[in-house]
């Protein structure tokens, strides 16, 4: 009796969620442990991975188990990857990073951060249209 074909790449899979999230196969190493070479014969097809190892490599990119398996979208999931979708890569990358140390900061702290960045978000735009003016009333020679 054939085997049934997969009718899900997972390695596609896993070179999309990790590209999407600004990730490299280096940071998936260290990560979860596994070796680069190993991940990428994953994500070119010459290697499935087990359901242990699929879950290590799904917690590396904070993502669920699930999220490898087609039919499985939610809502909230359609909703997130629209969001993505609209966002550009450098977008994406920075989002990652803050994602990334963000798991370790107190409910205050990320409170505190995005004070921050709400505060250098309406500075900034201030800065600049200060400086236009300033560009406009010097005299010229």
């Amino acid at each position: 009796m054939p085997k049934e074909k997969p009718r899900v790449n997972i390695g596609e899979v896993i070179k999309t969620y990790r590209s999407q999230r600004g990730l490299s196969q280096g940071d998936i190493e260290r990560r979860t442990g596994l070796l680069r070479c190993y991940l990428s014969r994953v994500e070119n097809g010459h290697t499935v991975p087990s359901l242990e190892t699929l879950a290590k490599i799904a917690e590396a990119m904070d993502i669920s188990l699930a999220d490898f398996f087609p039919g499985t979208e939610t809502p909230r999931d359609r909703e997130t990857q629209k969001a993505l979708g609209e966002l550009s890569q450098d977008e994406i990358r920075f989002l990652a990073e803050i994602k990334k140390y963000s798991n370790t900061l107190s409910d205050g702290d990320k409170r505190l951060v995005l004070a921050m960045i709400r505060k250098m978000a309406t500075l900034i735009p201030a800065q600049a249209a200060a400086a236009k003016k300033i560009i406009a009333r010097r005299p010229t020679a």
